[in-house]
């Protein structure tokens, strides 16, 4: 069967569930072997620019024509039997709606899958909807049942005691991210006052922060591993009242990866529960490696 996976998530949950995709999206870099698989779709944003330009680059270019472009031709060659795409956000992968009218307009005869989470259950379900295309189901199953089961041993460990916490995945606009990440704060011991589970992520004003003064602070850009981060965190530093927030002020600001592990709504996301727990509880959870997240006075 000749799988086809348009965007990070969509691959994870391909390989977990046994199957090696024929060809990606030129962001599906997890496992190691989905950066080596053709690519078909582009970005028409530069990933390296700043913060700030990133924004008005994905500005520009959903308002003529869409952030991503899918390779047409790259795509009739793998001859797919399943494509998998999503509908939760246009600028994290293509949208479905372009998957299905090019597939239609090639005359491909494939079943398009189209994820759309915004919460771990979502999650679940989407695992279990491609497990349905690839004749996986038993091994969804079996991935669902252990997913779940992390989930609860970070739960039942968590204390009475619960801080403020949010996380940004976007610094310039700021932005507090929601869909899963409520879900999986509140998992790991800690409140999240900022936005409510399957909230969309969304610019705040910097004000709404301040006022919220979080005791834990994790700074997460979407798309962006530790070193960009740090190369963009004088969008944060600069703000006025930022040495203000009682997070700066106890040293609980954390860097962490948001392209793998805040953005990527695939089987990984239970890891990133775990981190967060040790970011939020470091004197009840194990701290999450240094290639995930640390403190920022250490990037």
């Amino acid at each position: 069967m000749n799988v086809v996976s348009l965007l990070p998530s969509a691959t994870e949950i391909v390989y977990a569930l046994g199957v090696e995709p024929v060809a990606v999206s030129h962001e599906c870099d997890f496992p190691p072997e989905a950066a080596e698989q053709p690519a078909v779709v582009r970005s028409r944003v530069d990933a390296g620019a700043s913060s700030g330009e990133i924004d008005a680059q994905v500005l520009e270019a959903a308002s003529d024509g869409g952030v991503y472009e899918l390779d047409r031709e790259a795509l009739v060659a793998a001859d797919p039997d399943v494509v998998v795409s999503q509908g939760v956000c246009d600028v994290c992968a293509v949208d479905s709606a372009v998957v299905t009218d090019a597939v239609r307009e090639l005359g491909l005869d494939c079943e398009v899958v189209t994820t759309d989470p915004h919460s771990l259950g979502d999650i679940y379900d989407d695992i279990r909807a491609v497990a349905r295309a690839l004749d996986r189901e038993e091994r969804a199953d079996q991935l669902i049942t252990g997913l779940r089961e992390r989930v609860e041993r970070v739960q039942e460990r968590a204390p009475i005691e619960r801080p403020r916490v949010a996380v940004l995945d976007w610094t310039n606009p700021v932005m507090v991210a929601g869909h899963w990440v409520p879900e999986l704060v509140a998992g790991a011991g800690g409140e999240y006052g900022l936005a409510d589970p399957r909230d969309h992520s969304t610019p705040r004003e910097w004000s709404e922060i301040r006022e919220y003064d979080p005791e834990v602070l994790v700074v997460a850009p979407c798309g962006f591993g530790l070193d960009q981060t740090r190369e963009n965190l004088g969008d944060l530093t600069e703000l006025d009242g930022w040495n203000d927030l009682t997070a700066v002020k106890e040293g609980r600001v954390y860097a962490m990866d948001g392209h793998h592990y805040v953005n990527r709504p695939g089987p990984r996301v239970v890891d990133t529960m775990e981190y967060l727990a040790g970011l939020v509880h470091p004197d009840v959870y194990d701290a999450a490696p240094r290639d995930v997240a640390r403190p920022l006075a250490e990037l």
